[in-house]
């Protein structure tokens, strides 16, 4: 090194800013958590986050906030992701069945067939397409009602309850040897 020049200094080292160079100061540590551990995911030399730390991951999640935080956090247990479709594709299921057997009934059927579907889609990718099949035929079914005059409307609404009305006097007729339309047929015919 020559007499006249300064040694080089390595960044975040005191003195760097008295030498105008420009350089960065001291590196803030990172947070920590009170266990000592980094309250980020730990990251490589590249910036991507390494997996691997279950602690760090329940950390990380439990930052979030809602519904999303919580599953984040019991997917990042061991066994917890698993656990978590097993859970929810239970439940999904159930719903799904629960709805498809109300579908013929007066009530909220495809209501209860939808809300299971958005359940088994928060786990399952195939549940999801089916939703957005669903809500698509949905929309355009409305789309196509919509640009129809109002005798097309009522002839749909008068077809609808017609429908659910066949379907409730076979239920009752087959289920419970109940004859609505007999008994309806007797009550006006009294004196």
């Amino acid at each position: 090194m020559s007499p006249g020049r300064a040694a080089p200094r390595e960044p975040g080292t005191p003195g760097d800013a008295a030498a105008g160079a420009g350089a960065p100061g001291p590196v803030p540590p990172e947070p920590a958590t009170p266990a000592g551990r980094p309250a980020y995911p730990p990251q490589g030399d590249s910036g991507e986050t390494r997996i691997g730390d279950a602690d760090v991951l329940k950390e990380d999640a439990a930052r979030r906030s809602g519904l999303r935080g919580w599953r984040e956090g019991i997917r990042a247990t061991p066994g917890g992701s698993l656990a978590l479709k097993i859970v929810v594709g239970v439940i999904g299921a159930a719903l799904v069945i629960g709805g498809l057997i109300m579908v013929p009934f007066p009530g909220p059927g495809w209501l209860v067939v939808f809300a299971g579907f958005a359940v088994l889609a928060t786990e399952f990718a195939w549940a999801h397409r089916v939703l957005q099949f669903g809500k698509r035929t949905l929309a355009s079914w409305t789309d196509w009602l919509k640009e129809r005059g109002w005798t097309v409307r009522i002839l749909v609404v008068g077809v609808t309850f017609l429908v659910a009305g066949a379907i409730i006097w076979a239920a009752l007729k087959l289920s419970m040897g109940i004859d609505v339309i007999a008994m309806t047929r007797d009550f006006f015919s009294r004196p």
